[in-house]
């Protein structure tokens, strides 16, 4: 009889994902066992307190590296750094979701089940305490990405891809104004990402089908067991590249790159806007971490093959973003075609070789991280009796009416054009030098066209809140609760000093930028 062996487990390597899981069951039973008026206090302290020791952990397992729990999860510089950010960026937008002062109730629905548009909806529109069943959701979410940057394997990558999309179709559900908006945005992420996971299984198939053929290896779609392949299997190539294909599908559909980018503006608009915030910081963080280890690791051996195909898609991204981004009204789909447009500039980082394209990737993931969730902090702000004046007229001369605002929000968008002294130029440098270097001189080409191009509706939104006069339809910036006055100056404070003083930061990206194969 065979003796079964357990595969070891390096627990304390594992500590930050095992906090956040922890957390979010706990998170349950609160919801079960807690008084409804004092769950919110405490669903907020649990999930920021997790964050914190989880990322205490990470700082502690600074100097674990390996592969543990059966080669499903390695702990390299990568993961710590990328697990790091995520972290930091969640804390973040915990602070947005947790508010309660900016609007009565908070930015989510009391119950969700209520019909969108009935009595009931609008009884509790004007100020019922939001749900707080979105606090386990997000730690679950964050503790999905968290296992995503860090997979090993392909199922344990898809197995995590779904431990934090399923939270975010929900919460993109739960907006407490303009419900049937938020629920239509929630249907179509859920419907394309159901598409999107579908792509990305089937990859994973066919590459355990090419994984076959390696001699004297056993199909696998473990990392390694893909790079061996990649160099030394008999099985026809096709499998090898449409399986790369569909992969790549369900991690662009996550990033917003084109063309899976199409739920992207609706999302945006509909969703909760700390949720906004939280996707558009975190998940990117994720799907980019995901793409890089895949792309350096499992599939560096077929680099020649990929990047023109990949090359070609980071211009589209960066095109339709700019473009597109032109002719928005709206301010939460303009921060999305925003986003589309930098994913296209991440994937310039993707594409650039050698570890300082990898740093340079990363130190960009978290420096907008951080300018985009302060610019979802201010849309929080700019209200009327109605909720978030999001449309861009209303915006005008937003800068008399509450000019220290208006002047934070200037330095955002400021950062998103790139304009030097800010983390958006430096962002830009550090993947674009790399990506010269090695030879990408087109897609830098395109980058630099692209952000002129995207840098009109950034700057067409300065002028109107400062050179506009405020009329009657001018809302008022309502005064921040501390929670998201400490987002907000977070934010801030991160765009300025990682502009001025960048150094610490990238060169903690420089040395983690090793992937353990």
């Amino acid at each position: 009889m065979t003796e079964l062996e357990l595969p070891s487990i390096d627990y304390r390597a594992l500590l930050p994902i095992l906090i956040m899981l922890g957390a979010a069951l706990l998170g349950v039973l609160v919801e079960a066992f807690v008084p409804r008026r004092g769950r919110h206090p405490v669903q907020l302290l649990l999930a920021l307190a997790a964050v914190v020791a989880a990322f205490v952990a990470v700082v502690l397992a600074d100097d674990r590296r390996g592969i543990t729990a059966g080669g499903a999860i390695a702990v390299d510089g990568p993961t710590l750094f990328l697990q790091g950010g995520i972290l930091l960026l969640a804390a973040v937008a915990l602070l947005l979701i947790g508010e309660r002062t900016v609007e009565r109730g908070g930015a989510f629905v009391a119950q969700a089940a209520v019909r969108a548009e009935s009595t009931e909806d609008r009884r509790q529109a004007d100020g019922q305490n939001g749900a707080t069943e979105v606090f386990p959701l997000t730690t679950f979410a964050i503790a999905g990405m968290l296992i995503f940057v860090a997979a090993n394997d392909l199922l344990t990558m898809f197995i995590a891809l779904e431990v934090f999309s399923l939270p975010l179709y929900l919460l993109c559900a739960l907006a407490r104004r303009r419900r049937l908006l938020s629920q239509e945005a929630a249907l179509k992420y859920f419907m394309l990402g159901a598409y999107a996971s579908a792509f990305f299984l089937f990859g994973v198939a066919l590459i355990y089908g090419f994984t076959s053929g390696t001699p004297g290896r056993d199909a696998g779609v473990d990392l390694d067991t893909v790079a061996a392949a990649v160099g030394e299997s008999t099985s026809s190539r096709v499998l090898l590249f449409a399986g790369i294909a569909l992969l790549s599908i369900g991690l662009l559909f996550k990033a917003a790159a084109a063309p899976f980018h199409v739920w992207t503006p609706d999302v945006y608009q509909g969703a909760p806007t700390p949720i906004t915030g939280f996707m558009a910081a975190c998940t990117k963080v994720a799907a980019f971490g995901a793409l890089l280890r895949i792309f350096h690791v499992a599939f560096g051996g077929a680099a020649w093959d990929f990047t023109p195909v990949l090359g070609a898609v980071a211009v589209l991204t960066m095109l339709i973003g700019a473009v597109l981004a032109v002719t928005q009204t709206d301010i939460k789909r303009l921060l999305a075609y925003s986003s589309i447009a930098n994913a296209g500039y991440l994937l310039v980082g993707v594409l650039a070789p050698g570890r300082d394209g990898l740093s340079g990737t990363m130190f960009y993931l978290v420096a907008y991280g951080f300018s985009v969730l302060a610019a979802f902090a201010v849309v929080t702000l700019v209200r009327d009796a109605d909720g978030e004046a999001t449309h861009l007229s209303r915006w005008a001369g937003l800068g008399r009416r509450s000019p220290f605002y208006a002047a934070l929000f200037t330095l955002i968008l400021l950062a998103f054009a790139g304009i030097p002294l800010t983390s958006g130029f430096m962002s830009k440098v550090a993947v674009f030098g790399p990506a010269l270097d090695g030879g990408q001189a087109w897609l830098v080409i395109a980058g630099v066209l692209t952000s002129m191009v995207l840098a009109f509706p950034y700057l067409r939104v300065v002028v109107m809140m400062w050179l506009s006069e405020p009329g009657d339809s001018t809302p008022t910036v309502t005064v921040p609760g501390g929670l998201t006055a400490a987002a907000l100056m977070i934010g801030v404070a991160a765009t300025v000093l990682l502009g001025v003083a960048p150094a610490p930061l990238l060169d903690l990206a420089d040395g983690a930028a090793q992937f353990l194969r």
